[in-house]
């Protein structure tokens, strides 16, 4: 053999050699082999498996969401393991508060979050055999925009009045009244069936029939969470108040004898000579409620419309004592110490509020003013008779006495 066929030979074996090694190294055989292809790679798939936990970590809200709520919508649970470590901060980096249950299998924030604020959760989780996992997720909040929120009457830990009705104002326009309404629940101790009205897209006001039992307690639960009040406007509270019914006050004006009855539990227990609004600006008529009490405060009649050319209308007194709030529109119940004594009983000279005899200063223990001032709440209602004027609105301050209880109830969208 020439020294060229020689060469031309070994050539080609090395080639085909070549070939079978790196179809050996590439493929691991053919399904008929007896090599250890299959056999390492399960070793390997065996190895890794004992190498990673068997703990298996959730983040709500999902990875992405861009429309969380504010309250317990944030949470991390872990099964087939125990949670060692949560971070949970806003896209700025500030730490948000939390605690691992005692079981570290939950996590969530100590309070509610902000909204439109991004948020970065960070879990650590490891499994029996000491493992660890890893998760990572981050979320956006609701805005202002896409939210609403109920503001409510009467506060948490309150005594009020029989009168006193649950009043939420909302700070959005809710269209999808029932799904809101259906959120939201009174229930008291007496037993009393409570109805909610709406009198407009933005109030709701929840009463019973008759006035609260005295002594009861009142339980306001609203559910609002996640509620799709309006298109695209989503709830986000969760709260539970309860206040407590005081005892029976109902107060009786009369404009046409100028006298004040005041009652508990149904007996007189003072009669008050009371001076109400002039023929010219005669006092509403009705069953109202006090929203507000004042030591003092200053009453402008610019505020309210009363204004004219020769100045009989104004007045602007910055001091009117022991002033109880009986409308939105500006009616109360007030001590006077501009006015003669003996209008009190007499005469009719207000610009419709109903005044009673009162000194300067709101300290005088013996005045009409100072003595209804400390005997009466938040909630307790006045009666206003033979003014001669129209019936005060039902929406006019937390006046929804003035409707019956059918008309009442036709105001409910459930």
């Amino acid at each position: 053999m020439t020294k060229s066929k020689r060469r031309k030979g070994l050539a080609a074996a090395s080639a085909l050699l070549g070939g079978v090694l790196v179809l050996s190294a590439c493929s691991g055989g053919d399904d008929g082999a007896s090599g250890g292809g299959d056999t390492s790679q399960a070793k390997v798939d065996e190895a890794a498996a004992k190498k990673t936990s068997e703990a298996q970590i959730k983040i709500t809200p999902k990875d992405g969401t861009d429309n969380a709520s504010i309250n317990n919508s944030a949470a991390v649970t872990v099964s087939k393991g125990s949670l060692t470590e949560v971070k949970m901060t806003t896209a700025d980096g500030a730490a948000v508060e939390g605690q691992i249950s005692a079981d570290k299998t939950s996590w969530k924030p100590s309070g509610p979050l902000k909204r439109s604020t991004t948020y970065k959760i960070q879990v650590t989780a490891k499994d029996a055999k000491g493992l660890e996992a890893h998760e990572n997720g981050s979320f956006t909040t609701v805005s202002p925009d896409n939210s609403f929120l109920g503001y409510f009457t009467p506060e948490d830990g309150s005594t009020v009045g029989v009168g006193m009705p649950v009043s939420i104002n909302f700070d959005k326009a809710i269209t999808n009244k029932a799904a809101v309404q259906k959120a939201v629940s009174v229930n008291s101790t007496s037993g009393q069936e409570v109805v909610c009205h709406w009198f407009n897209d933005k109030r709701m006001d929840c009463r019973p029939q008759d006035y609260w039992k005295e002594g009861s307690t009142v339980t306001l639960k609203m559910a609002l969470d996640g509620v799709e009040g309006a298109d695209g406007v989503y709830g986000v509270q969760q709260k539970t108040v309860n206040f407590k019914i005081g005892r029976n006050q109902v107060s009786y004006v009369d404009a046409k004898t100028k006298q004040m009855r005041v009652t508990q539990n149904g007996k007189v227990v003072k009669t008050i000579p009371i001076s109400a609004g002039s023929p010219d600006n005669k006092t509403y008529e009705g069953v109202m409620v006090m929203s507000e009490k004042f030591k003092e405060t200053r009453m402008n009649g610019a505020t309210v419309g009363f204004t004219d050319d020769d100045g009989k209308g104004e007045y602007d007194i910055k001091d009117v004592p022991h002033a109880i709030r009986l409308s939105t529109s500006g009616t109360f119940i007030h001590g006077n110490y501009w006015g003669a004594k003996s209008i009190f009983g007499s005469v009719n000279t207000s610009h419709g509020c109903v005044g009673l005899s009162d000194t300067k200063g709101a300290n005088d223990k013996g005045t009409a003013g100072y003595w209804f001032f400390n005997n009466s709440m938040v909630g307790d209602v006045v009666v206003v008779q033979n003014t001669g004027d129209k019936t005060i609105a039902p929406d006019n301050g937390l006046n929804g006495w003035n409707l019956d209880w059918a008309q009442w109830k036709a105001g409910s969208a459930v």
